[in-house]
């Protein structure tokens, strides 16, 4: 309770944390944040020709289809990445001012989910263009942007205090993303591997759960799997304290080793 109360003092600095890495990323460049658009974008219109063209997938409204996969994995991939190295990159600020720690991942996280928030604008506007269309299943985003952000961020606390001792981390964690980003279904249906030996790796992978309830709130039209996704934030709290408990404890030659 201690810890709850810290962070609430100190809930104007994470806001201010927040506010800069939302504008921080983009401050040179000229489109600016818009790029948290034009970004996903060009990711999906190089599968949206790569696939349906080139690699045959019969998929109908492929093009919503992939955006759905897409634009949560980018969230995900974002945190990860930059959480990693939040707390290496800051190390003038930790050595010189004391301040919650765990503010920095929290801040990385919750940076990318206000970034998700605003992309999901562009599924949206994909559903209406190709005809899908919106339902009132989309009612259910919060709750899995919410499940999403804890497996998120029960990630990043572990990889970021790791980081500060094994500077290896941060390139470990680009290389698992690229090998998960092919183990998610993101540019493929799930249906394709039923029965298959590797239908295990989507049992596993939590973010393919979710990828696939996005998919049904959005793509669908239907209620996503309530029992994944509960069973998910069961699992993502239990860790998400275990793994808080391991930052905390490894925050303390923090200064001392970065």
């Amino acid at each position: 309770m201690k810890r709850f109360k810290e962070l609430w003092q100190y809930r104007e600095f994470l806001r201010t944390n927040v506010k800069k890495d939302i504008r921080g990323k983009y401050k040179a460049s000229f489109l600016g944040v818009l790029w948290s658009f034009i970004n996903p974008l060009l990711q999906v219109l190089v599968y949206a020709i790569v696939f349906p063209y080139i690699m045959r997938v019969q998929t109908p409204h492929y093009l919503v289809f992939l955006i759905c996969g897409i634009i949560p994995w980018t969230w995900f991939i974002t945190s990860l990445t930059n959480g990693t190295t939040c707390i290496t990159i800051n190390n003038n600020l930790i050595k010189k001012v004391y301040f919650p720690r765990e503010i920095l991942p929290i801040s990385s996280v919750t940076s990318g989910m206000i970034n998700f928030f605003i992309s999901c604008l562009i599924i949206l506007i994909f559903a209406l263009i190709d005809g899908v269309g919106i339902s009132w299943h989309i009612v259910f985003l919060p709750l899995i942007a919410i499940i999403q952000y804890l497996v998120q961020l029960t990630i990043v606390f572990l990889t970021s205090s790791f980081n500060v001792y094994v500077k290896d981390v941060e390139y470990m964690v680009t290389f698992l993303l690229n090998l998960a980003f092919y183990a998610t279904p993101i540019l493929y249906n799930v249906d394709m591997f039923k029965g298959s030996k590797f239908s295990f790796i989507f049992k596993i992978n939590p973010v393919a759960h979710i990828v696939e309830a996005y998919r049904s709130i959005f793509y669908a039209h239907q209620i996503p799997q309530l029992r994944n996704l509960f069973i998910l934030f069961c699992i993502s709290l239990v860790m998400l304290f275990v793994c808080y408990g391991v930052f905390k404890k490894l925050e303390k030659r923090f200064a001392e080793e970065i």
